[in-house]
């Protein structure tokens, strides 16, 4: 039985995912997200067989079946990340699923809501070098808006503590502090917002957490990248946001504690 909800939650990520990769692509775009799927390079609109989550990159071999342009590997990417996450939340709160109904709907439907707004947000760092200030404030206003309504063991309107205020503003002020001392060169603004965000929304013990798993990802992939690849060197940008939703999800999925004292 558990099988068979995950692989529907997986499923249904797959398809969201999808759709996260329209908003990607068309935010601050003239397009609206409205409009029919085509081409980037040919802008053929796509047929329905065309636009199946995962399935359709994997029979097409990665190009598109009008020109044979290379597709983008974000596409499939960003698909089976949001699956596996989606999927990853439903084990999370499964236990809630068996209890309560409703309450598991309204926690499942925020948090895959949050995670989503991070998806997009960590593809759109990685594409533009810039985290847009319209989707890091509404994850922070969401953020916030959660710890009244959620808490770690789902759906429960309650009072926050002063530490869950305070959660967000511990975690943004270093990385405020490193965008002033450096005049952003080191680190964006936009990090910090995120990470005003993050902090709300998973607690102080796990979003310091995932920090950790952020700088350490984003440490060894920065290396990897100098040594391998000739495009990068000492003085390359690397998007941090990527490696911060990384770090946030790890932490949240795996209730990760380096600092249980919090």
């Amino acid at each position: 039985m558990i099988s068979i909800i995950t692989t529907f939650f997986f499923v249904f990520g797959l398809i969201i995912g999808s759709f996260l990769n329209v908003v990607i692509l068309r935010y601050n775009t003239q397009r609206n997200l409205g409009g029919r799927s085509s081409c980037m390079n040919c802008q053929k609109e796509l047929l329905w067989h065309e636009l199946i989550p995962v399935v359709s990159y994997l029979t097409l071999k990665g190009r598109c079946a009008h020109c044979q342009s290379k597709i983008s590997i974000q596409y499939p990417l960003v698909e089976l990340v949001t699956g596996l996450i989606f999927a990853g939340l439903f084990l999370k709160f499964r236990d809630i699923f068996y209890v309560n109904t409703y309450v598991f709907s309204f926690t499942m439907a925020f948090y895959a809501t949050m995670f989503s707004l991070l998806i997009i947000i960590a593809v759109y760092d990685l594409r533009h070098k810039i985290i847009p200030n319209t989707l890091a404030l509404f994850f922070g206003a969401l953020a916030f808006l959660g710890m009244f309504l959620f808490s770690s063991s789902g759906f429960y309107p309650h009072i926050p503590s002063a530490l869950e205020f305070l959660s967000g503003i511990f975690i943004a002020l270093p990385f405020a502090l490193i965008w002033l001392i450096s005049r952003g060169t080191w680190m964006g603004l936009g990090d910090a917002k995120l990470a005003l965000g993050l902090g709300w929304l998973l607690g102080l013990s796990r979003v310091l957490s995932g920090v950790v798993v952020a700088f350490w990802s984003g440490a060894i992939v920065g290396l990897l990248l100098i040594a391998f690849s000739k495009k990068h060197g000492m003085k390359s940008e690397i998007p941090f946001a990527p490696f911060l939703v990384f770090g946030a999800i790890i932490a949240f999925l795996f209730e990760l504690h380096l600092f249980p004292i919090f």
